[in-house]
């Protein structure tokens, strides 16, 4: 049996497997196991923020599993805590709590609203945004095709239509909890909350005093150019939740709140097993040193820049087949007239990795370590591809 009959014969099928027997990972590209290399554009969905077998990951990951691999929470590591407390300065936020990823961290943000606010009170997402699988998190991600099947989901949760303020000035009351959203969508297509809108839930937090929590899951961590996808906006949020790409490819997320927040979980109140493994947190902490503090943020808004202005050209090239081009930084979708799925097909032939979603929009995450020159071999072979649809 080849590896794919065995993936069948093994895993539940949750997955569409990309037809790629990967061997091995250096900097933006994968090998399969032929030798062939496939310049990755998607990054394991933002997750390879310094690409594969970044040096210094290695080292730092090879040094601490030499030490000890797990500690209970109940026992206090320099590791841990060096990543804390760099990942609290630079989110702009007092606590942390960590977990293994963002789904749990949003659920460790619905049991806080909970306890804050009580069991009645509404938490509201936006209309296609996505913020994870478990229940609390799925019940929370108002899409069809995610919920359908698993209902009755998690109570007293809703959705805004997004960007729509006459919607959000309807919902909101004294009964609101919170409201979660992505200010980048990542899984809904690349979509940008609008100034007006945010500005609108900010007066409305101030009348009703309910929290705003910022999903910085995907589109943090220097992704789109900044900190965090609402440092666009100048905005505080009230708690943000973050994974993905802090743990360097290991299993990583984190619920920050301010010092107000602070005493929101008594003693037994929440906890984990693995959040905040020290194997992750050495890793997560080489990402925080190389995005924030060696300049890979500052090129990531730069080199964004330019690659948005290469793509807003092709839109001007061929309006009939660019319906917009959206985005921040390395976060930027190209929403096609047509399903992308074969434009994917396309430039996997020519061993490039991207992805579709929303059907119509190719989302575009390379780790952050990509140059000019990559973004300009990616163009070519996407305007080529373009050209001949």
């Amino acid at each position: 049996m080849n590896l794919f009959e065995r993936e069948k014969n093994a895993f539940l099928h949750t997955y569409k497997r990309i037809p790629l027997q990967i061997s091995k990972g250096d900097g933006i590209y994968l090998y399969d196991t032929t030798g062939s290399k496939y310049m990755d554009f998607f990054s394991g969905l933002a997750v390879n923020a310094l690409g594969y077998a970044h040096p210094r990951i290695v080292e730092a990951v090879t040094k601490q599993i030499g030490l000890f691999a797990h500690l209970s929470n109940n026992y206090v590591t320099n590791v841990q805590l060096d990543f804390t407390e760099k990942l609290l300065h630079y989110a702009g936020m007092g606590k942390a709590f960590l977990t293994n990823s963002g789904t749990e961290a949003v659920e460790s943000a619905i049991k806080m609203v909970r306890l804050l606010k009580g069991p009645d009170a509404m938490i509201y997402s936006l209309t296609n945004d996505f913020h994870g699988r478990t229940y609390g998190a799925l019940s929370l991600t108002q899409r069809a095709k995610y919920q359908k099947g698993f209902e009755p989901l998690l109570p007293n949760t809703g959705a805004i239509e997004f960007n729509n303020v006459d919607d959000l000035l309807t919902k909101v009351n004294g009964n609101t909890g919170a409201i979660i959203l992505e200010f980048l969508q990542g899984e809904g297509g690349i979509n940008e909350v609008s100034t007006d809108f945010v500005n609108t839930m900010t007066e409305l937090r101030e009348k009703y005093g309910f929290l705003i929590i910022s999903d910085c899951i995907q589109c943090g961590i220097g992704r789109t150019g900044l900190p965090f996808s609402h440092n666009y906006y100048s905005f505080n949020p009230d708690a943000i939740v973050a994974a993905k790409a802090i743990g360097g490819g290991l299993p990583l997320g984190a619920l920050l709140v301010p010092n107000s927040l602070e005493n929101v979980f008594t003693l037994g109140k929440h906890g984990t097993t693995f959040g905040g493994n020290p194997v992750s947190c050495a890793a997560g902490l080489v990402v925080l040193e190389e995005v924030f503090e060696n300049g890979l943020m500052e090129q990531v808004r730069q080199l964004g820049t330019y690659f948005k202005e290469v793509l807003l050209q092709m839109k001007a090239n061929y309006p009939e087949k660019i319906k917009s081009v959206r985005g921040k930084g390395f976060m930027l979708g190209v929403e096609l007239t047509f399903n992308g799925s074969g434009v994917v097909e396309q430039l996997f032939e020519r061993k490039i990795l991207s992805n579709c979603t929303n059907d119509t929009v190719i989302r575009i995450l390379p780790p952050l370590i990509t140059e000019k020159q990559d973004i300009d071999i990616f163009c070519t072979h996407f305007e080529d591809i373009l050209a001949s649809v």
